[in-house]
């Protein structure tokens, strides 16, 4: 891989890991513990959060200066699916990455 600024390339990882957390609790573990795990606006903001998130990571691999508007708006998306998460409960490693992918988004979009 050509050389990536490590700032950018941590953030590529934790969008990466967030999206297969947001992606794997939402398939696996939300689905089968149904209630307020599939609720329509909680399930939708999972999905919308490991696509951002992928997208996100996209733009940065691609070296698009776009990755800044991609990464804010990631950043705001994490952070809600974090809380809401947490509002849940019983989903602390997917509200963990949301928070770390929150973080460093938050830097590249600076």
């Amino acid at each position: 891989m050509a050389h990536v600024d490590p700032r950018m390339q941590a953030c590529v990882d934790n969008c990466l890991d967030c999206y297969a957390a947001c992606l794997s609790t939402a398939m696996n573990h939300c689905l089968q513990a149904g209630g307020e795990h599939t609720e329509p606006t909680h399930f939708r903001l999972m999905a919308a959060c490991a696509e951002i998130c992928r997208t996100a990571a996209h733009f940065m691999l691609i070296g698009s200066p776009h990755h800044r508007h991609l990464c804010s708006e990631c950043a705001e998306i994490c952070t809600e699916c974090a809380k809401d998460c947490e509002r849940i409960g019983d989903m602390a490693e997917c509200a963990e990455a949301c928070w770390r992918c929150a973080e460093s988004c938050r830097q590249m979009a600076a």
